[in-house]
């Protein structure tokens, strides 16, 4: 029988830190793939949705020009049904995944009290953050 010896007050256990690493990784991987999963979903729709309204021609349907350049256009795009409304949403959706999932590997490190990855993970939102403004500006 191999004694264990007692922890410190207020500190964590090996074997609880793998599970909760292990739980973390677990919910990173659902946001992935569910995120994903629903993204495409949204796209889809909308695609047929696009194809079902101009009748498969290449008619004012498919114009470039009704494409929803700003989150305003999307969401009255959306609220009248518009099929580039759908696709720019599940586009949207696609991009924001990965700031959701570094959002949840912050508040997993800090429940953890690893103030390394914590660190990391705000560099990394800072620098996908960042980029989304100046793509926004620069386009």
């Amino acid at each position: 029988m191999i004694k264990k010896e007692p922890q410190p007050a207020g500190t964590i256990s090996p074997d609880k830190t793998i599970q909760a690493r292990e739980y973390t990784s677990s919910i990173i991987g659902w946001i992935l793939r569910g995120g994903v999963i629903l993204s495409s979903t949204i796209i889809l729709l909308g695609f047929l949705l696009l194809l079902a309204r101009s009748g498969g021609e290449s008619g004012p349907g498919l114009s470039i020009g009704t494409f929803p350049h700003t989150l305003g256009q999307v969401w009255s795009g959306l609220l009248m049904f518009q099929p580039q409304a759908i696709i720019a949403s599940g586009l949207l959706l696609l991009i924001v995944i990965p700031v959701a999932t570094v959002i949840t590997s912050v508040v997993a490190f800090a429940i953890e009290r690893d103030r390394r990855f914590v660190v990391i993970a705000c560099v990394v939102l800072a620098i996908l953050i960042t980029s989304m403004l100046i793509g926004k500006g620069g386009g």
